[in-house]
């Protein structure tokens, strides 16, 4: 029996100051104008860690170390289909974060988990109130 894949994608956290890092989501029909963590889909042979790498350099023009890459938890969501997402904090990466995909995010904030904008995508906030973790959670299943 061949088993469907299940699309995986990768969240990034990056702190500054006691504050994270969220971009709003705009032009890609999920989430549009809801704020989100970067990150996006691992690819065929990709690491999490290379995903974050990766996605940190398309969204906002930074480079991660890839060694500072730790999973912080684990969602396992049922969405517009059976999805899992994984939650990372990036220790280190050089550069000053900057929309470097326009077509797919409108703004960047840093704020404090304690005072995050009302319009946050749902199962981010979510896994923003967990904690340090690590952590597994399911959402959306019955």
């Amino acid at each position: 029996m061949r088993h469907a894949g299940i699309p995986t994608g990768v969240h990034v956290l990056l702190e500054r100051g006691g504050r994270i890092l969220l971009m709003r989501r705009a032009g890609t029909g999920f989430f549009d104008g809801l704020y989100s963590l970067p990150g996006g889909h691992v690819e065929d042979g990709e690491s999490l860690a290379q995903t974050a790498v990766r996605e940190m350099a398309e969204e906002l023009g930074l480079v991660v170390d890839e060694a500072g890459v730790t999973i912080v938890g684990v969602v396992h969501r049922r969405s517009d289909t059976n999805r899992i997402d994984f939650f990372v904090r990036a220790a280190v990466w050089f550069g000053e974060p900057r929309i470097a995909e326009p077509d797919k995010c409108d703004a960047l904030g840093w704020f404090p988990l304690e005072a995050l904008p009302e319009a946050v995508v749902p199962y981010i906030r979510k896994a923003l109130s967990e904690g340090d973790g690590p952590w597994i959670k399911e959402s959306g299943w019955l």
